[in-house]
């Protein structure tokens, strides 16, 4: 069965690692006959959530008007939300962070995102998979607040360059996760 699925990435190298990993989900996801919105947070201007709880009172998810607006009515139809990121500093990185607590404006503004599938891809530079746990478990942790299925995760440590994806198996594995959905 086709599904909407929403990919939103948090890196700001187009030629990096995230982004390798992502578009080989893209393109096995799309191969499977998904439909694909894809949303670079670290290329657009989206900010943070500024708590203002006017969440869908001008008619768009958020009273300020970014590029958040622009993705936040494909995930509200989306089927299933793919997070794909570098670690920075052991955490989530601010690009897409902003992104994710905009999300909040779903809750305020009485939103029924319950029951979508959800999966993160995510890289880091250091050996240890430990390092993946400043991102996994925030968004394990929030797809289960929201009552999302987190369908899988490709962590993928030891990868820093440009390129370094290529010498791991961090491709193959998005690419595998597309089956899932």
């Amino acid at each position: 069965m086709s599904k909407k699925i929403v990919v939103i990435t948090g890196s700001p190298r187009r030629n990096g690692n995230t982004f390798a990993m992502a578009e080989a989900f893209v393109q096995a996801a799309r191969a499977r006959g998904h439909q694909i919105t894809r949303f670079d947070a670290a290329l657009e201007n989206a900010g943070g959530c500024r708590a203002c709880e006017t969440c869908f009172k001008t008619g768009k998810a958020c009273s300020f008007d970014d590029a958040f607006n622009t993705v936040a009515p494909a995930i509200l139809e989306a089927d299933a939300v793919v997070f794909a990121m570098p670690v920075y500093w052991y955490s989530i990185p601010a690009q897409i962070k902003g992104v994710i607590d905009r999300m909040y404006s779903f809750v305020v503004g009485g939103k029924d995102i319950a029951g979508k599938e959800c999966a993160v891809i995510a890289c880091c530079e250091e050996e240890d998979l430990s390092v993946l746990d400043g991102v996994r478990i925030p968004l394990e942790r929030s797809a289960a607040l929201m009552k999302w299925k987190m369908v899988g995760e490709v962590l993928v440590p030891g990868v820093l360059h440009p390129g370094d994806i290529d010498k791991t198996d961090g491709c193959r594995k998005a690419a595998e996760l597309a089956e899932k959905f």
